[in-house]
């Protein structure tokens, strides 16, 4: 929304430019664009959803892929970033004998520390997001993988209604290059 409306500000700025020095051409090139721009904006592909059921416990568990793997997930929403148990790191074949564990963690079962690494790929369903920051924690230290911050800030929205939790995904312009955030597995 904030890209629409950024592009409609510059389409006006420029379209004043043009009545300023009067050129009818230019005029109406400038109002056939901004009439373009706007029905492509409208043609947008929807954005992308997904819907996640709470679970017996009250959480809200989910299977992701990451990097091309399939792995069992939950949404923590008070965690700053998407936190990997070791074991699924090294299923997923991330390079856990070169990760430094220096980073301080509080997780509920206490303190424990973690390795900073970078996933290429995380997909929920058809939302993706590339490059996403993660830490490992260390091998027997937590049982559950966590979908934190680091993942759903990146999403156009996220919320909880009923017992229903819905990740949206921004919308796909039409021949625009947003297909990272918005890829089929």
């Amino acid at each position: 929304m904030i890209r629409f409306l950024l592009v409609l500000v510059m389409l006006a700025g420029t379209a004043g430019a043009v009545v300023a020095y009067g050129d009818p051409d230019q005029i109406a090139r400038a109002s056939n664009k901004v009439s373009h721009m706007i029905r492509a904006q409208i043609a947008a592909s929807p954005a992308p959803a997904v819907q996640i059921a709470r679970g017996q416990g009250g959480e809200f568990a989910l299977r992701a892929r990451i990097n091309g793997v399939t792995a069992p997930m939950v949404i923590d929403t008070g965690a700053t970033s998407v936190v990997l148990t070791w074991e699924t790191a090294k299923a997923i074949g991330l390079p856990l004998e070169m990760l430094e564990y220096d980073v301080d963690l509080e997780t509920a079962g206490g303190h424990t520390k973690a390795a900073r690494l970078t996933l290429d790929r995380l997909a929920v369903g058809h939302l993706v997001e590339k490059s996403v920051p993660a830490l490992v924690v260390q091998r027997g230290q937590m049982k559950t993988n966590l979908l934190g911050m680091s993942f759903l800030d990146r999403l156009e929205s996220w919320g909880v209604r009923a017992d229903k939790l819905m990740l949206t995904g921004y919308p796909e312009l039409q021949g625009s290059h947003r297909r990272s955030r918005t890829a089929v597995d």
